[in-house]
């Protein structure tokens, strides 16, 4: 049964009042909370504005960085070192991540070149140690520190620092297979060294000048290594 026209008009009514009530509660709301309102507006475009500027800002420090660390170069090219090490120390303590650990490793350079290699091998071991530098990194940085101390440290202890990556297939496998293999041989454990320096000059990822030497040192552990030596000659 059809509704009378009286009661339809009362639900239109009742409808036109609940949507006239609700806009009169948004409106209190602006209206009472408007100070609030334009103050978080006014935060959340500062903070907007901040980041934006933050990104542009980043960039052109960025920037900056690489420059000066290619005027470095061109510094140490030139032969004027000592010139470049304030600047180069500068960047070591404020540059961002990348710059900074280019930096530490010329730093670490120039520190061999001057005949300083304490302090080469504690700017290696800062990035070794390092975990938020990316792992090619800390390690390479961790072969060239053990490189560095490795006459004053206990075989054992060149073993354990080199086990991760004196391993065919590794990167790293030709320099941290030779040191491990000498601290084997310290160890007068010969005929382990051998087959580990055998291993090395077999392995054609290796750079040539590590095979060769992995090779020799191999015969001389009394390794038959004219298999190897046909092999580099392919």
């Amino acid at each position: 049964m059809a509704l009378p026209p009286s009661t339809d008009v009362n639900e239109t009514f009742l409808r036109e009042v609940d949507e006239e009530y609700r806009r009169d509660k948004v409106r209190d709301f602006f209206v009472e909370n408007r100070a609030w309102l334009i103050s978080a507006v006014v935060l959340f475009l500062a903070a907007a504005g901040g980041w934006i500027w933050w990104q542009n800002y980043q960039r052109e420090k960025t920037g900056e960085q690489v420059e000066e660390l290619a005027a470095v170069f061109q510094e140490i090219g030139k032969g004027n070192s000592k010139q470049a090490e304030p600047r180069l120390k500068a960047l070591e303590a404020n540059a961002n991540d990348a710059v900074r650990t280019t930096a530490i490793f010329t730093g670490a350079a120039l520190d061999l070149q001057n005949n300083n290699p304490k302090a080469a091998a504690a700017k290696y071991r800062s990035i070794a140690e390092d975990e938020s530098q990316p792992e090619p990194y800390r390690q390479i940085a961790l072969i060239r520190q053990t490189a560095l101390e490795f006459d004053q440290l206990k075989p054992e202890d060149v073993i354990a620092r080199m086990q991760p990556l004196a391993v065919p297939g590794e990167p790293w496998f030709g320099s941290a297979g030779e040191m491990t293999a000498l601290a084997l041989v310290k160890q007068g454990k010969k005929a382990e060294a051998g087959k580990l320096f055998a291993a090395i000059g077999r392995d054609l990822r290796v750079p040539e000048v590590i095979r060769g030497r992995a090779v020799q040192m191999a015969s001389s552990l009394g390794i038959d290594a004219s298999d190897l030596l046909d092999q580099r000659a392919q």
